[in-house]
């Protein structure tokens, strides 16, 4: 274990010790979890003030100070154990999820090593252990949803290391600062967050699910590269004779909700996950709240580069919801019903993309335009060669599950949520020697009719423009050869004759070149305040909107 290099990699990010080639918590810890896993009678952890005490003391014995944590933790952790929640169900939360979860720690250790012990071989040749994936190295990581519900326990404890994470441009991980924003700036939408968190952790440690998730860092392939650049040029997309693919326009609706088979377009921060364990509430936000086991990623995945993108594929659902932002509201638990693939992933694929945050004309430079088409090529695209310059040497195989000729399965994830904790050992050996079959000589690329799931990508408070970001996202699925895209407008107004512009554009048999050519003399136009016009009302004079933005013009 010691001379793994993904291991080693990971290790200075993990609360556990190695020697003699086993992981192990510090005895002390060891202690306090046992009593913590036989409830409040052993712990005398039954409430919100004494859980913050056990969790400073669980850190003290790791040797990590409670100082680099949020100072309004414990009240965060108080305000909600003690006061918000009803008696009843506090008490639950000490007698049963605490216990729980003190249970599923202990067995972080043997977890790890188990995960480290199979992932030499679930996909032939390729590296699919828990590591650092650093900014400009491509790479995959595996994680069975058990280890994921450990790794996100331990986050509940905030027992990560902290120190460390700003060198490597790594996301905070533990729960304090989301708890610290509930005492400090408290809001409904703010505790309907946590709820989400506190309902994914009642499902895990009732019945533990047994699938896998994994989280790959892509990079621009080398096919679109030249000597000098990290990704396509204007000129590239000026000659692409791509055609493009079809456009679904619907006018109300969720991302999350669609039900095409399709890649989900997480409108992301650079580093990944952007305000979830703080005060963020809006569209990754949420997404990581309702999909908790996006939260792992956090751990290993350093903020992204422009040619960069992160592809999850498997993370369950577990909540429901109704808002969004100061009106986002935890609606109930959400019973996630899409089927497996071959490495029993659900088939829920998410591709976090984060756009530029820009005064608002900054983004019609060719410079900007030529950033957000690649970026989101980048995250659209099919790679056939995947982690296409490992270390290790380069692999040709493909990613993600080709659901027509690799046999894949097709179980109702209703009945995935596995066995009870206490069984989850027998379960987890069974899974294992299922996984190692099934995938053993596999194909694990994204089936081609897999389209791309969006909608107003990095618009709002980051100042794009929804008429050419629509344009741009479907230009990047047309030359990642994507079938089709399914844009959720969110009711935007700007965008009440996108349904309209896109069959023109499509009637008219234009290619990736022909649009992106007339967005780059629009841009020119725009920058140099020779039109005012949006970009559909500057391509169709005709459009009802037309003489609305010509007034607007004229004054």
């Amino acid at each position: 274990m010691e001379n793994r290099e993904d291991l080693n990699s990971i290790l200075p990010y993990l609360p556990l010790l190695i020697r003699s080639s086993s992981l192990y918590w510090p005895p002390r810890v060891v202690e306090a979890l046992k009593a913590m896993s036989e409830g409040p009678s052993h712990s005398r952890v039954d409430s919100g003030e004494v859980l913050w005490q056990a969790i400073s003391d669980m850190r003290r014995s790791l040797s990590l100070s409670a100082r680099l944590l949020s100072p309004s933790a414990p009240q965060g952790y108080a305000l909600l154990f003690d006061e918000l929640i009803h008696g009843r169900d506090s008490k639950r939360w000490f007698d049963e999820i605490i216990p729980a979860l003190a249970r599923l720690l202990l067995q972080l250790p043997s977890l790890l090593e188990m995960h480290f012990q199979k992932a030499d071989g679930a996909v032939s040749g390729v590296e699919t252990g828990l590591r650092l994936l650093e900014p400009q190295q491509a790479g995959i990581v595996f994680l069975s949803q058990e280890l994921i519900g450990a790794l996100l326990a331990c986050a509940f404890f905030c027992l990560f290391p902290v120190s460390n994470r700003g060198a490597k441009d790594l996301p905070g991980i533990n729960f304090d600062n989301l708890f610290a924003s509930l005492y400090e700036s408290y809001s409904e939408s703010h505790e309907s967050k946590i709820r989400c968190i506190m309902n994914y952790f009642e499902r895990v440690c009732s019945c533990m699910p047994t699938g896998t998730v994994s989280f790959e860092r892509k990079i621009l392939p080398a096919e679109y590269h030249n000597s000098s650049t990290t990704a396509p040029d204007a000129d590239f997309w000026s000659k692409s004779d791509i055609s493009l693919c079809a456009f679904k326009v619907h006018s109300s609706g969720l991302i999350e909700d669609q039900s095409d088979n399709a890649l989900e377009v997480d409108f992301a921060n650079k580093y990944l996950g952007g305000g979830s364990l703080n005060r963020g509430c809006v569209q990754e936000e949420i997404r990581f709240m309702i999909n908790p086991e996006l939260i792992a990623g956090m751990l290993f995945l350093p903020r992204m580069d422009d040619n960069e993108a992160i592809e999850i594929v498997g993370a369950e659902r577990f909540s429901c919801y109704t808002g969004y932002a100061s009106s986002f509201r935890f609606a109930g638990d959400y019973i996630d019903k899409r089927t497996v693939d071959h490495f029993k992933r659900r088939r829920t694929r998410i591709v976090a993309i984060d756009a530029l945050c820009a005064p608002k004309m900054r983004h019609f430079k060719d410079v900007c335009l030529l950033r957000e088409i690649n970026k989101a090529l980048c995250g659209f695209l099919i790679q056939r060669k995947s982690w296409q310059h490992q270390n290790k040497g380069d692999i040709d195989i493909q990613l993600a599950s080709n659901d027509e000729d690799s046999g894949l399965l097709h179980t109702e994830t209703s009945t995935s949520h596995g066995a009870a904790l206490d069984d989850a050992e027998t379960n987890r050996q069974k899974q294992d020697s299922n996984f190692v079959r099934d995938v053993e000589g596999s194909d694990c690329m994204d089936h081609e009719d897999v389209g791309v799931a969006t909608g107003n990508w990095g618009c709002g408070v980051f100042g794009g423009d929804p008429e050419l970001k629509a344009m741009i996202q479907w230009l990047a699925a047309s030359q990642a050869r994507r079938p089709f895209i399914s844009y959720y407008t969110f009711g935007a107004q700007a965008l009440e004759n996108l349904d309209q512009v896109t069959k023109w554009i499509l009637s008219h048999d234009w290619t990736v070149g022909d649009l992106w050519n007339m967005m780059l003399e629009y841009s020119a136009q725009r920058l140099y305040k020779q039109t005012r016009l949006g970009f559909f009302s500057w391509l169709l004079p005709s459009l009802p909107t037309n003489n609305e933005a010509i007034s607007l013009l004229s004054l």
